[in-house]
């Protein structure tokens, strides 16, 4: 009988280069979704067309890789920077190229997805969050902000006293005129206020405040807010999960 051949462990294909997964974005392109960013403020010059969902696949598909990460945003594609936010891996962020990509960002996409799906998740945050809060830059500014909001949104450890602490940045940027940073910090603000009923209760207190300005904008942001966290089910739900956790407590 001949001899059986001992089969071999299949090897894994090596990780893609960020070169070749910019080939594969470019082979995804699309004029139609290009030429339609403009209608949500979203600049086209440096984009391919892509999906949000399309991309959100392929890192998936790719996996976490901080050195390919690292690799696509130097791209300077839109697209190949939104993958990046998806592949990267928070625990290997260092401040240092928290502030690099900061500094890059120049559309409010690239901003609130790095922030919302990756910064969020640094330990690094709440550095961050005080020191790009007096950025003048749009949206090194923003970042600030929906880096806020994000963690209010996403880190369920975070104490009470730390999202107090950033209500005087939230009360010094509210005057800033500029569409994307006002967004950023109402949002920052209604995210806070909507954790637990002693934040919301802090938040619309600097809301009230702010709503009475001399200031335009700053009243902007203010009633905004109050809009927001003053509603009568959010209240409902808030005193639900602070009922629930005393409840927990006491087990």
């Amino acid at each position: 009988m001949a001899a059986r051949k001992k089969k071999t462990k299949k090897q894994d294909k090596p990780a893609p280069s960020a070169a070749e997964v910019v080939a594969t974005l470019k082979g995804m392109a699309s004029s139609k979704l290009r030429d339609g960013m403009a209608r949500y403020a979203i600049p086209s010059d440096h984009a391919l067309g892509i999906s949000v969902g399309a991309l959100r696949q392929l890192g998936k598909k790719l996996g976490p890789s901080h050195e390919l990460a690292v690799g696509l945003w130097p791209s300077g594609i839109y697209e190949a920077r939104m993958l990046a936010s998806f592949v990267a891996e928070p625990d290997k962020l260092t401040p240092a190229q928290m502030d690099k990509w900061c500094r890059d960002f120049d559309n409010w996409a690239i901003t609130d997805t790095m922030c919302f799906v990756l910064f969020d998740r640094s330990p690094h945050a709440f550095d961050k969050i005080k020191a790009w809060s007096t950025k003048k830059a749009e949206f090194e500014k923003r970042a600030a902000f929906a880096l806020l909001a994000s963690v209010a949104l996403h880190d369920k450890a975070a104490t009470n006293a730390a999202f107090i602490k950033t209500l005087p940045l939230i009360a010094r940027a509210a005057t800033d005129e500029r569409n994307f940073v006002k967004k950023g910090v109402s949002w920052a603000l209604r995210g806070i206020g909507g954790r637990n009923l002693e934040l919301n209760a802090a938040a619309l207190e600097l809301a009230h405040e702010l709503a009475g300005a001399s200031d335009a904008t700053a009243r902007w942001v203010g009633k905004d807010t109050i809009r927001d966290l003053a509603r009568p089910a959010l209240q409902k739900k808030l005193a639900a999960r602070t009922a629930k956790a005393k409840a927990k407590a006491k087990r």
